[in-house]
């Protein structure tokens, strides 16, 4: 009963539906993906996952933000936190002699609460590059057995499973999957469902049998494919 009533209280505290935001796929692209990902009854726990890279630690996705990976933006001489910030904020300003590389400041229009931010490096905690997919979900679910390259490029794959977000509502997010948690803005959970299993696709990570439902039913704030403008971000959530 407990449980049933914290649930509650949660998705009174989001905020009222809106339009879909911004790259959102329409209903029948997100029912292709729900219908293409595997899905399981519960997400196991599988003994082992260490983020930390200290001495004694597993390390097991490689160093945080690590510049040593093969994705896009891997190996260019920036680490993947700056990368992630420099695509995603507005008018961003960059430490000079760094090129466009360490981010000092900027304005982030949140997917997460649908509010504008504004980002400074010495309060560098108001915005936090998120996984869509958490690491520690992912080793659950099937990354604990993938070899340490894959790990570390899924890590740190900023096309597909990472984006800048509201520091507030990452905290509260944590490593929960959609089942327990989805985006406060009803506007953006169309968008981050199709992102989620996007990546699930992706990498061959299932959804639980929870998280299938939570995303089903954020596909009820899709747009029909015929509502749909006739130009939208080219390949937002292709799956191949």
């Amino acid at each position: 009963m407990a449980v049933a009533v914290a649930a509650s209280l949660w998705w009174e505290r989001t905020d009222p539906p809106g339009p879909p935001a911004p790259g959102s796929p329409s209903r029948e692209e997100l029912g292709r993906l729900l219908a293409s990902v595997t899905v399981v009854f519960q997400r196991p726990h599988v003994p082992g996952y260490q983020r930390g890279c200290e001495a004694g630690e597993a390390c097991v996705f490689g160093p945080a933000w690590s510049d040593d990976h093969p994705g896009r933006g891997g190996r260019d001489g920036c680490d993947t936190r700056n990368n992630v910030l420099a695509r995603d904020l507005h008018e961003a300003t960059f430490r000079p002699g760094t090129g466009k590389c360490v981010v000092l400041s900027g304005t982030l229009d949140d997917p997460y609460t649908g509010r504008r931010i504004l980002f400074r490096r010495s309060d560098a905690r108001a915005v936090h590059v998120d996984h869509i997919f958490p690491l520690a979900a992912a080793w659950d679910l099937g990354a604990a057995t993938w070899p340490q390259h894959l790990r570390r490029q899924f890590a740190n794959d900023i096309d597909f499973n990472l984006i800048a977000v509201d520091g507030t509502a990452n905290e509260d997010k944590r490593d929960h999957t959609p089942g327990d948690w989805l985006p406060p803005a009803a506007s953006t959970r169309c968008w981050f469902a199709g992102k989620y299993l996007t990546v699930a696709v992706r990498y061959g990570l299932p959804v639980t049998a929870a998280d299938h439902r939570a995303l089903t039913d954020a596909a009820a704030a899709c747009p029909d494919a015929a509502q749909m403008p006739a130009a939208r971000p080219a390949r937002s959530f292709d799956s191949s």
